[in-house]
């Protein structure tokens, strides 16, 4: 089966609220207020939920206890008056939440924006799994990508006050890894999360149809090979149509980088433009998934069919 285009919520407008959860790990109090400072000249009304700023009193890479933060997603997103759901930060978490979120209240609730990156693509493949949503992977509000990197910051912006604005997408650093042009509906994040979805209830099956778009952070090579492995092993990727790279921080000198994605992707017949500037490099573009594009790997661009939001 083709994947399909997911529902794409509306865009941001001044005054509208939005909530920022901490659905993983715990956001450090200066970031955090630093990141509300910022939504709040954006015209927005940010709030939080009361144990966004905790930590697990046992395992403190975690942001409170699972069931907390999954309540505490359900509650943000089925509460009217918000419109969009910010994550605070990425870290480790996601996973155990995911389960333990109520998606019959979310799916109730209806469209709304979805922001974040790094551990919480485990919640873009939930969204787009369990309830048909198009997300934003992009700077979470209590991250230094937010805060300290004006560049990302105003991309996010843009994408969603403007959307229209921002419907090609790329750095000046894209570069052809296989040639050729794909078009596709794109879905991903970063690779290790998207391996350890592999064989859980509600993950994807394959990619049919499907532009993947992939970065990651602190792998070195081989367990870059490993992951990417067990995505071609498990089926996940058969009948994508193309492949987006993003930046690869901390994960070791990039031509052995390189020569696995090479390696690993090169077969699957398919263009793949690498370098493209999303993730956890600088600066860090706003990528929607669930949308219609075309992978353009010659050009190093992915140009949206439609802005990412209504």
């Amino acid at each position: 089966m083709t994947t399909p285009p997911l529902a794409r919520p509306r865009r941001l407008r001044p005054g509208d609220r939005v909530a920022v959860v901490a659905p993983a790990g715990p956001v450090p109090e200066e970031q955090l207020e630093a990141g509300l400072g910022i939504l709040r000249d954006w015209g927005l009304d940010p709030v939080t939920p009361p144990h966004v700023r905790r930590r697990h009193p046992d395992l403190p890479y975690l942001a409170d206890a699972d069931a907390v933060r999954a309540r505490e997603l359900t509650e943000a997103w089925c509460e009217k008056s918000v419109t969009a759901v910010l994550c605070a930060r990425g870290g480790y978490g996601a996973a155990r939440t995911a389960e333990l979120v109520d998606w019959t209240a979310v799916r109730a609730a209806g469209p709304k924006v979805f922001v974040g990156y790094s551990d919480i693509t485990t919640l873009h493949e939930a969204f787009a799994q369990r309830m048909g949503l198009a997300t934003l992977h992009g700077p979470m509000v209590g991250s230094p990508g937010f805060i300290g990197d004006p560049p990302s910051r105003e991309q996010l912006r843009a994408t969603l006050f403007e959307p229209e604005s921002v419907r090609v997408l790329g750095l000046d650093t894209a570069r052809t890894l296989v040639p050729g042009r794909a078009a596709g509906i794109t879905f991903g994040g970063c690779l290790t999360l998207l391996a350890a979805d592999v064989g859980t209830p509600h993950a994807r099956r394959a990619a049919h149809g499907g532009l993947l778009l992939i970065e990651d952070v602190g792998e070195e090579d081989y367990r870059i090979d490993r992951a990417l492995t067990q995505l071609l092993r498990a089926g996940t990727l058969d009948g994508v149509m193309g492949v987006a790279l993003g930046s690869w921080a901390q994960c070791g000198p990039y031509d052995r980088v390189r020569a696995v994605l090479r390696d690993r992707l090169g077969g699957l017949g398919v263009p793949v433009v690498e370098e493209l500037g999303f993730g956890h490099g600088s600066p860090a573009l706003t990528v929607p998934l669930g949308v219609r594009a075309v992978l353009d790997a010659d050009a190093g661009t992915l140009t949206l069919d439609e802005p990412a939001l209504l």
